[in-house]
């Protein structure tokens, strides 16, 4: 173990180096403490700030690592590093999102054409509810990485919830294209089906999904409503049974109670099945 206190000589330049050292070894206490000698020595060094923030951020001290981000803001406005950890802070960490992308904007003054600011900024206003900023900024990451796998996921996801299903199947179908076998890609991808009205294909992309995940419960129930809205009962129940095998007090619920299933409950065969599988997993 480092004995950090002790450092020759006992100057800015090797105690910052001694925090350098500690930190890359994962003694983080310590390099703080190194830091912040450092600091006592040059206050102003943009450096020692934000290394101390680095190592209060892998400390979990989060509201401490942006203090220490905002004082080398403060001496280097124009440098990217510390607005861009301090806004990933905010967004992984506080999920304040706003803040986020107030430092992702200055994080881009810096470097306009940087990948990842623009993409957490799309990230960030996604989380929001601010859709049509969020689809613009997965745009600009794909000019930057036109086969970005997750620029197209979730620029689809913001599609789709801004209400705009014919280009949210678009970006999924891109997504597809560079990783054929992602089971959510093809599960989104049933889901706008369905909410368009096509339940054919949309069992045709659940049952992609299923292919590559076999216990994925959500693709087992949306294929389940889909034979349900096409009147095809024995699939339908079949399809829901699995799901109620993998999440049983979930799908138990929405048997009971949700719309799709209302024409099914009247049945004696339906009864039966949710008072087995109730029987089963839930007594």
């Amino acid at each position: 173990m480092y004995q950090p206190l002790e450092c020759r000589p006992d100057s800015y330049q090797e105690w910052y180096n001694q925090g350098n050292k500690l930190r890359a070894e994962g003694y983080y206490q310590e390099a703080l403490i190194s830091y912040e000698r450092a600091i006592d020595y040059k206050p102003r060094d943009y450096w020692s700030w934000y290394r101390k923030g680095v190592v209060l951020e892998a400390l979990g001290e989060y509201t401490e690592a942006i203090d220490s981000y905002t004082q080398a803001n403060k001496i280097e406005p124009n440098n990217y590093w510390s607005w861009y950890e301090q806004g990933c802070i905010y967004f992984t960490e506080l999920a304040q999102y706003d803040q986020a992308i107030a430092c992702f904007v200055q994080a881009l003054i810096a470097h306009p054409q940087d990948y990842w600011a623009i993409y957490r900024t799309a990230e960030a206003w996604r989380r929001l509810g601010g859709y049509q900023e969020a689809i613009s900024h997965y745009n600009r990451a794909l000019e930057l990485r036109p086969q970005d796998f997750w620029s197209f996921y979730r620029r689809g996801e913001a599609q789709q919830q801004w209400g705009n299903s014919s280009l949210a199947l678009q970006s999924y179908n891109c997504a597809l294209n560079i990783e054929p076998n992602d089971y959510w890609s093809w599960y989104q991808k049933g889901t706008v089906l369905q909410e368009l009205g096509q339940f054919d294909r949309a069992i045709v992309s659940y049952d992609f999904a299923l292919n590559e995940n076999s216990s994925f419960d959500l693709a087992w129930y949306q294929k389940g409503c889909c034979y349900a809205e096409l009147h095809n009962t024995n699939w339908a129940v079949m399809s829901l049974e699995k799901a109620i095998d993998l999440d049983p007090q979930k799908y138990l619920e929405l048997a009971a109670n949700a719309l799709v299933w209302q024409a099914f409950r009247g049945k004696t065969g339906f009864q039966l099945l949710l008072t087995n599988k109730s029987r089963k997993y839930l007594n």
